[in-house]
């Protein structure tokens, strides 16, 4: 009889009071090997007092990291995967509080991870053609050019290079230089996957079908679209030789 590996979800959350506990109870839902750890970035509205009482209600199973520092996206993964790899987990998979990332899809991340030579599965909108659900034309034009622009600068292994649902082998994510990492926002995600290259990390994708979010508001911004266009290359100035790199 196989165990079942043991899988954390590593979830940041800002003003999420709204999804939060629908989330939690749907992602260990999958099964008494997942457990979540919701890191908080000071939401005004309290998400971090549901998270608590989420952690009560679930002891070992829901884990709450509050933050205090810098916000953002990156700063949240930072502070939460380093945290993450010191666990007695076996896989780390990250996703958003809104939904747009469906709980459904982590079984198929896991299987994938499980059964193939991959030390991160990437849960991909762009796999077979374009698997988005509400979003404004002008919105699916950014992404898919934002993915082809990030792939021709960086040579990455994967059609969705922006995807924030993903999941890792414990041992491959903890030899990322998490603490080293400059990026926020989005180009955060492009940072890891470009970091994990270059370790000789073997990448690999599933497909999903993305929701635009239940509730709350987008954190796009044009600061963060900013950012995205400069990251890829000063990764690739700063590590010229990982480009195209294969595990």
């Amino acid at each position: 009889m196989s165990t079942l590996p043991r899988v954390l979800v590593v979830t940041p959350t800002y003003n999420e009071r709204d999804n939060l506990p629908i989330l939690v109870r749907e992602v260990l839902a999958v099964g008494d090997h997942v457990s979540i750890l919701v890191v908080d970035d000071a939401s005004p509205d309290g998400t971090g007092r549901i998270a608590d009482d989420l952690a009560a209600e679930f002891p070992g199973r829901v884990h709450v990291m509050h933050r205090t520092g810098k916000r953002g996206l990156g700063r949240s993964y930072v502070d939460a995967l380093s945290q993450a790899v010191t666990m007695e987990v076996d896989l780390i998979c990250q996703m958003d509080a809104d939904f747009s990332h469906d709980p459904k899809y982590l079984p198929d991340l896991v299987a994938a991870i499980e059964a193939g030579p991959h030390d991160l599965v990437i849960g991909s909108r762009y796999l077979y053609g374009v698997s988005v659900v509400n979003w404004p034309l002008s919105r699916l034009i950014l992404s898919t050019f934002a993915n082809r622009y990030v792939r021709a600068i960086t040579a990455l292994p994967a059609c969705d290079c922006t995807s924030g649902y993903r999941c890792w082998r414990r041992e491959a994510l903890a030899r990322l230089p998490l603490r080293a990492f400059v990026s926020d926002g989005y180009a955060f995600l492009v940072e890891m996957l470009y970091q994990a290259m270059g370790t000789g990390a073997r990448i690999g994708e599933v497909p999903i079908i993305y929701v635009e979010r239940r509730e709350g508001q987008s954190k796009m911004s044009r600061g963060v679209i900013l950012e995205s266009v400069f990251v890829p290359w000063r990764l690739v100035l700063r590590h010229p030789s990982w480009r195209g790199r294969r595990g």
